[in-house]
This record gives structure tokens, sequence and C-alpha cells, in this order.
């Protein structure tokens, strides 16, 4: 690289410098063969050991119970805002879920939903601009309903469920793409967890689905085959041609995050990344926080500045010296620094201290 960039894009995003250099590395000849990773077959014994090495390294990380199963999925996360109701829906007969909206994709995800069933918003932040995580509890939950929905971690506004709710025995769906991995998760207590790639675990366009086997084979029977999680699960994710370079990167990204100590030992990296930056955030008179303080998310850090011009100087001045992509989404406005597991903490104290003296500059 002719300069140090760090990469602060909310998705894709960033991945691991290691990881990158063993992907340039094997790219051409793949383990010896002569061939690269992405133009072998998904059936050939060398891709069956990357996808058994990523389901092993992802029950290891997690700690999963032997009752959950792995899926890798088509679509990216917002092909499962379908595959979910289509595939759990019909757990009850009133085909009924509750959904907590405390964001756009949540948003986005019970208006999908609502093609397949009774979507019932039982909680939602939307009157404060969701700079808050709306409260779910079990009272919320009819008897007759077949999940609890929640989005864990919202990429646009910054905020994120510190605790996960307590749904009882009403399974628990959690939409986990901008902060599956990046801390430590009882998945006893959950009954799907998916997240697209494009943020903490590789490149974009394909899911991750961690599901409690005894909710796979409820599928409706207008389920398209490659929504249904039964197909996945029989198959090893291998119906059809997987993107067998986003599992062989989410493979290697798996093996960084073990070599960095694992998902306990990251998550302390990532509180101390968000609190670099929510401390200059809090102790100055010019930065102003757009998340609620008790529900700010240590994934995007979220903030304005006094005006338009002031912003535009900023991410001017940012991207000139190494800091990219910190414009704030349209929703927000702003500024917005998305540090998943792969920013080091060198490019969160860069950008602190260029907040500090851009403040001091020109506030």
């Amino acid at each position: 690289m002719t300069k140090q960039v760090y990469n602060f894009g909310a998705g894709p995003a960033m991945l691991p410098v290691p990881v990158m250099q063993q992907i340039q590395e094997e790219f051409l000849d793949f383990q010896g063969m002569g061939v690269s990773l992405i133009e072998i077959s998904h059936r050939s014994k060398e891709f069956e050991a990357v996808i058994n090495n990523c389901d092993e390294l992802i029950r290891e990380l997690a700690d999963l119970p032997q009752n959950y199963k792995i899926l890798y999925t088509h679509g990216g996360a917002q092909m499962q805002f379908a595959g979910v109701p289509l595939n759990l829906l019909g757990l009850k007969p009133a085909h009924k879920a509750i959904y907590s909206e405390s964001g756009n994709f949540s948003k986005l995800a019970n208006k999908e939903a609502a093609r397949y069933g009774e979507i019932i918003i039982a909680t939602s932040s939307a009157d404060t601009d969701y700079d808050r995580i709306p409260a779910l509890t079990k009272d919320m939950i009819p008897d007759d309903a077949s999940y609890a929905y929640i989005t864990s971690n919202n990429t646009i506004y910054g905020t994120r469920y510190s605790e996960y709710p307590d749904t009882g025995d009403t399974p628990l769906v959690i939409d986990a793409t901008s902060d599956m991995f990046s801390h430590v998760v009882d998945f006893s207590k959950i009954g799907v967890m998916f997240a697209g790639m494009q943020k903490n675990l590789g490149p974009s366009g394909t899911a991750a689905v961690i599901i409690r086997e005894d909710l796979i084979g409820h599928a409706m029977e207008k389920t398209p085959s490659l929504l249904d999680y039964a197909v996945y699960e029989k198959s090893h994710s291998m119906a059809n041609t997987i993107n067998t370079f986003a599992i062989y990167t989410m493979s290697l990204v798996m093996q960084w995050l073990k070599d960095q100590g694992g998902i306990a030992a990251i998550e302390k990296v990532n509180r101390v990344k968000a609190a670099t930056l929510y401390d200059v955030i809090d102790q100055s008179s010019y930065y102003s926080g757009t998340a609620h303080v008790d529900h700010r998310s240590n994934m995007n850090v979220t903030f304005t500045l006094p005006d338009d011009e002031s912003t535009a100087a900023f991410l001017k001045q940012a991207g000139d010296i190494g800091l990219y992509a910190l414009k704030g989404h349209r929703n927000v406005g702003g500024v917005r620094a998305s540090i998943y597991n792969a920013m080091p903490l060198a490019g969160c104290e860069k950008l602190a201290e260029f907040m500090k003296e851009f403040e001091r500059t020109q506030g």
C-alpha cells in the first residue's frame, strides 16, 4: 500500500489485513493445486475441507451447542427477511410473529414478513428517530406467536442491544449482520441468528444462519427451495453451487479471530475502540452523538457537527489523511465510523486525534 488507510465504511467493510494477504498469496494457486479456490468445484474434496473447517471454527469460537446447525445461504441478510417468516411462521397455526422496530433494517424485515403472515410491531423507537432500542418484554408476546424478531445492532443509527430480550418459550430471531461474533453470545437462548457476511465475516452476497435444529423443517409449502432451511441443512448448504469464495474468506476470518484470542478477546478490544471515540464526543461541545448514551453501538459510532459546511470539511480532511468512508447515512447525516472486528485500535486512535485537532482549529 502506498499509504495507510483505515476503512470506516459500513459495508462491504474492511477485512483483516492478514486475511487479505493470505487471499492474495493463494489466489492463483490454492494449496499447490495450480488453480484458484474460486475455480474449483464446490463438491471437490478441497472445498469440502474448507467448509468443514469453517463450521468447526464457528462452533469452537461461538461455543455453539450441538443442537444448532450452520447454514450458508444466498442473497445476504435481506434475503433472510423473507427466509425467516417462510420457515418459521408455520411453527404455530396462527402464522403470527412479533417484531421490534429499532431502525431501517428491522422496518424492512417486518414489511417483508407481512407478505406471509400476521406481523405485530410490538415495540418501536420510530418516535425518537431510532436513537435508542425499544424495550421488548415477554408480556408483549402472545402465546400463539411463532417467533420474536430483533435487529441486534443498527448500523445507520448507531444503536445496539446490550442484552437480548427474554422471550420465554418463543424462539428469538436475531439479525446480527453488523455485530455477529463481535461479542460473546449465549446461543442456547436464541432460536435463529443470521448475518450478511459483509461486515464482520467476509464478502457481500452470502449470509451465515445459525439455527436450532428443531426449528428446521417447518417451511411453508410455497417456500422456494433455496430459501428452505431444510434444503440447506440436508445438503450442507450445497444444494446448488454455493459462493465458495465467500465461505473460504469467512473461514480465514474465523481463523484470524481465533488467532486474536477468540470472541471474548475481540469484545474487549471493541469496547476500547468504541470508548476511544465516544470519549472525544462526550468531552466535546462541538460533536453531538446521535444515539442515546445507554444504547450506543460498539460497531457504528455516529455523530454530527454543527452544520453541513463543517461536516463537508471534516470528511474532506479526514479522507486526505487516510480516514476513509466516514460519511453518515442519509437518514442521520453527519459522520459514521464503522469499527467492526477488523478495524485496529490504531485506526480509532488516529480518528480520535483528528477529531480533537479538527475541533481545536475549526470549532
